[in-house]
């Protein structure tokens, strides 16, 4: 078990605050973070807590799991590592890049439109 937790399926009018306060009835909070849209800055709807204390993250996920917050259900649990990624490996996907072969077809010619 960690102190590391993950909770979805927050309303987006829920902050770091809010969040901390919320889960100080179980512990101590290290941290409290909602995930924000670069771009806009607006909530993703999900966010990360770490507790001090293993025994308090349990107790925590136990209680808070699939109950209301803000009007929204939350859902509560351990959060998990993607862990370390292989060496030579990134994070980025290709996006397939390269030259296209579609075998002996013609080239494209637009529509002729009526008049």
């Amino acid at each position: 078990m960690t102190n590391k937790i993950h909770i979805g399926n927050l309303a987006y009018s829920v902050n770091d605050e809010t969040l901390k306060e919320t889960f100080e009835q179980f512990g101590a909070v290290h941290s409290a973070v909602i995930v924000k849209d670069k771009g806009s800055g607006r909530s993703k709807g999900f966010g990360f807590i770490e507790m001090v204390s293993e025994e308090d993250a349990a107790n925590a996920i136990e209680k808070l799991n699939k109950t209301e917050l803000e009007g929204r259900m939350m859902f509560v649990s351990e959060a998990k590592s993607t862990g370390p990624f292989p060496e030579g490996t990134s994070r980025r996907r290709s996006n397939g890049g390269g030259k296209r072969h579609f075998g002996n077809r013609r080239p494209h010619r637009p529509m002729k439109s009526e008049d």
